[in-house]
Formats: C-alpha cells, sequence, structure tokens
C-alpha cells in the first residue's frame, strides 16, 4: 500500500462521525426496583410494607403494618389540623382539642380536668398545661367545683366558644380528609367509619389500661397487684 492510499483511509476514519457513548446510569439502591408510589392513589408507606415484605417474608407483619398506616394518617391529619388551629385562633391542634371536647359536653361547656385527660388520651400533666394556656388566652376559666372539695371545673368562655364555633364550621367545610374521602363510595366509608370504631374501642379495652400503669412500676408490683386478696376464712 503506498503512501496516497494510506493517507485517503486516514482522512475517511477521521470525518467518521463518533459512536455515541451509552449513559451510566447509577445503580438502584437496594429495593429500588420495587414500584414506587407515585401515582394518585398510592402512598410511600406502601414502599415500606414492600421492603418489609423482601426482607422478611417469613413474618406475618399486617399487624405492624397497619399500624404504621394509622400512625402516617393520624400525622397528616395532625398537621393539617395544627396548621388550621394556627391560622384561626393562634392555637396549637392539642388545645383546640380542649375546646371542642367543651364545646360538645353540651351546656354550660364545662368538664373536670380529669374527666378531659381521659376523653383526649393524655396526661393530667399534660391537660393542666392546656388549661394554664388556654386560660391565659381568655378562652377558658376555673370554677370551684361544688362536688369536690379544693378542686376546680374548667368551663368554656365565650371567647372559647366563638372560637371552636367557627374550627366546627371549618372542619365540617374543609375537613383536611375531604379531598381523599371524595374518592370512596359511602358504603366504603361505612365501612371504614365502622372498623376505626371498632378497632379503636378494642384498644381502649385491651390496650389502654397497660399505658396508664404507673412508669415507675416494676414487673414485680404489677403482679403482685394483679394477685387476687385472699379471703379470710372464718
Amino acid at each position: 500500500m503506498n503512501r496516497k492510499e494510506v493517507n485517503k483511509m486516514s482522512t475517511a476514519a477521521t470525518k467518521q462521525p463518533a459512536r455515541p457513548r451509552a449513559s451510566k446510569k447509577a445503580p438502584a439502591a437496594p429495593g429500588e426496583s420495587a414500584r414506587k408510589p407515585n401515582r394518585p392513589g398510592t402512598s410511600h408507606i406502601e414502599f415500606i410494607s414492600l421492603q418489609w415484605q423482601r426482607e422478611r417474608s417469613d413474618l406475618d407483619l399486617s399487624n405492624f403494618l397497619l399500624a404504621i398506616y394509622f400512625m402516617s394518617l393520624g400525622t397528616l391529619v395532625e398537621q393539617a389540623f395544627d396548621k388550621m388551629c394556627q391560622r384561626l385562633g393562634g392555637i396549637s391542634g392539642s388545645d383546640m382539642r380542649v375546646l371542642l371536647a367543651l364545646r360538645r359536653s353540651g351546656h354550660p361547656y364545662a368538664k373536670r380536668p380529669t374527666d378531659l385527660y381521659r376523653a383526649l388520651l393524655v396526661t393530667s400533666g399534660a391537660i393542666t398545661k392546656k388549661i394554664d394556656r388556654l386560660a391565659s388566652l381568655g378562652m377558658v376559666e376555673r370554677q370551684a367545683d361544688p362536688s369536690h372539695g379544693g378542686g376546680f371545673i374548667v368551663h368554656l368562655t365565650r371567647k372559647g366558644l366563638d372560637l371552636v364555633e367557627k374550627a366546627i364550621v371549618k372542619l365540617a367545610d374543609e375537613s383536611s380528609i375531604a379531598p381523599a374521602m371524595a374518592h370512596f363510595s359511602e358504603e366504603e366509608r361505612a365501612a371504614g367509619n365502622a372498623f376505626c370504631l371498632r378497632t379503636l374501642a378494642l384498644m381502649e379495652e385491651l390496650v389502654r389500661p397497660g399505658l396508664e400503669e404507673p412508669e415507675n412500676a416494676t414487673p414485680q408490683s404489677r403482679t403482685r397487684d394483679a394477685r387476687p386478696t385472699p379471703r379470710s376464712r372464718g
């Protein structure tokens, strides 16, 4: 091959367009191959379910996962409710629940602190702080309890009543779960309500008593307290 032919081949190679390089994608993280819930009607929590099903398929984690669903729903509802209460009256959602509990009790819209913390599933210390905050804002007031010396009853003030009435109308018209509920039939919503109510009733009966035990109670003391008192003979 002479020099002229070599130069001709070199020129042709130079003019040949370069092949496009294949794009390199980052390797998927473990579990990323599972379907991601990024379309309407799916939840990121569903991805957690898929991961656990892959990691521990030998276990029945349905109750554990259902608890996660409940907690996630509660968190979303709580955040939306708290935002509404801050915007409406400058108070937190947890404090608004005290006003709601007093309002639904009927006239004269009054309850004992014990009734409030049992109804709201909070500690006595937590309800005391809530009452203090609401009293400082003029939304509730303490009045002496005629049936309990030294005790008091929490009353809803006119200011508190006005605020809670606005909140009730707002919740009826613009509930945070309303957009989601629009995708369910009346039968599905009724079934969901029945399921939640029965689950809550059973949890209050079977789980709540253990949660209300003193934190410093030891297993031995709990066992001792649970033992029946022997009857006296004679």
